[in-house]
């Protein structure tokens, strides 16, 4: 063959391959972003928060708690955050746009287990589903798995991830070259508001009888002055707001058990540092029951892309008989329904939990999703294995726990 012809060959084969390029420009740009997308492993404090915040606001899915105000706030304050990183997922080289984060620890941080794991970071976040962009979900959990696997993670456990979005799917696609299976625990659902119903239409599945008897704990309420449900406004009234459900807390059963937020000057510090910023943002509410001037329910509520979510709530059990923290409940149901930017709230509560569970009858899937970051089942089976071997003996040792205080009463 002579060098024309080779030379002749070459070029016909550049033309065969660029029209075969042309002809499927989308898959090609879809191949050229995740060749380009670059990963890597930081402090939680290290990573840009204009980056992070930017993220956030172009994110597929909904995590109020992955807001740059709390997550940081909890890794200065609250005790224990040891070890907290960030794995993150750049656009290119040059970093000029954030298209993933998802915040871990090792395994040993978070389960005393010394695995090669990454662990979802879940202290005051009861939702572990990361941050990916909108327009590039599959190449940000591609460039998630590859960070974690380059420090040395064989897989990602994600606590409290939710089931049925967008994200659980990339993370469950980008695995698929593995040819290994993600596993599943802790499977449940959990109470979440339909917002997008009429109040009536929400409130219908208590029955005529409940809203009457609720009825008449409100006008009894009524008796020591008038009944007000309030949405604290950004600065001064939402830190008096703050402080407010932190003494409700303190002051009821919480507060006796030691579990109380004020108990501990970091959670006080985290909550007073993230919540009255995230409030200014309309990335938070702090909402409260009033009868006169007496506080008598408070709740915290975030926000994010659609969806609200129940973080906490509160109430003065010299009034419990008046049921103020189910009042305070169907006044942000109320709420919620009107506001035309919710369309769904997030209860954050367990399972079958006695009071939610009848107020709001939609559910949210959730669980804790293993995924391996690389081929290899046997030892993704092994981890697999332990952590579901720890999960069972935690179970039974919880379980005994309540039947000796049980029969101690």
């Amino acid at each position: 063959m002579s060098v024309v012809d080779t030379r002749h060959n070459v070029q016909g084969w550049i033309a065969g391959a660029r029209a075969a390029l042309a002809r499927d420009r989308g898959a090609f740009g879809d191949l050229a972003r995740s060749e380009q997308a670059i990963s890597e492993v930081v402090d939680i404090l290290a990573v840009p928060e204009a980056a992070w915040a930017d993220l956030s606001a172009r994110a597929v899915e909904a995590n109020a708690f992955y807001h740059p105000a709390w997550a940081r706030a909890v890794a200065r304050h609250v005790k224990g955050q040891v070890g907290m990183r960030a794995l993150l997922a750049w656009d290119g080289p040059r970093k000029r746009r954030l298209i993933g984060l998802m915040l871990v620890a090792p395994a040993w941080n978070c389960l005393r287990l010394p695995l090669p794991v990454f662990v979802g970071w879940y202290a005051y976040a009861p939702l572990t589903t990361p941050l990916l962009d909108r327009d590039q979900p599959d190449d940000a959990a591609h460039a998630l798995m590859k960070a974690a696997r380059e420090a040395g993670a064989q897989a990602l456990l994600l606590p409290a991830l939710a089931m049925d979005g967008a994200v659980a799917a990339a993370l469950r696609r980008a695995t698929e070259p593995f040819a290994i299976s993600p596993r599943v625990f802790n499977a449940h659902e959990r109470a979440r508001l339909d917002a997008t119903q009429d109040i009536d239409e929400a409130l219908a599945a208590l029955g005529a009888k409940k809203l009457k008897e609720l009825r008449r704990q409100r006008n009894r309420l009524a008796d020591t002055g008038d009944v007000e449900y309030r949405v604290a406004a950004p600065g001064a009234e939402a830190v008096t707001a703050l402080e407010q459900f932190l003494a409700l807390e303190a002051a009821g059963w919480k507060g006796a058990a030691g579990t109380a937020l004020a108990a501990r000057q970091g959670d006080v510090a985290f909550m007073k540092e993230a919540l009255p910023a995230m409030v200014r943002e309309g990335a938070a509410q702090i909402v409260t029951l009033t009868s006169g001037d007496k506080v008598v329910a408070a709740g915290v509520l975030l926000r994010h892309a659609g969806r609200a979510y129940f973080f906490k709530i509160a109430y003065d059990e010299a009034f419990a008989k008046m049921s103020p923290g189910v009042l305070l409940t169907l006044d942000i149901t109320r709420a919620m329904c009107a506001d035309a930017a919710i369309d769904s709230v997030d209860s954050n509560a367990v399972a079958n939990h006695p009071m939610i569970d009848h107020i709001w009858r939609d559910r949210q899937p959730i669980a804790d999703l293993m995924l391996p970051t690389q081929a290899g089942a046997s030892g993704f089976r092994l981890l697999a294995a332990l952590i579901d071997a720890r999960r069972a003996l935690r179970d039974a040792a919880r379980s005994l726990y309540h039947r000796l205080r049980k029969l101690k009463g």
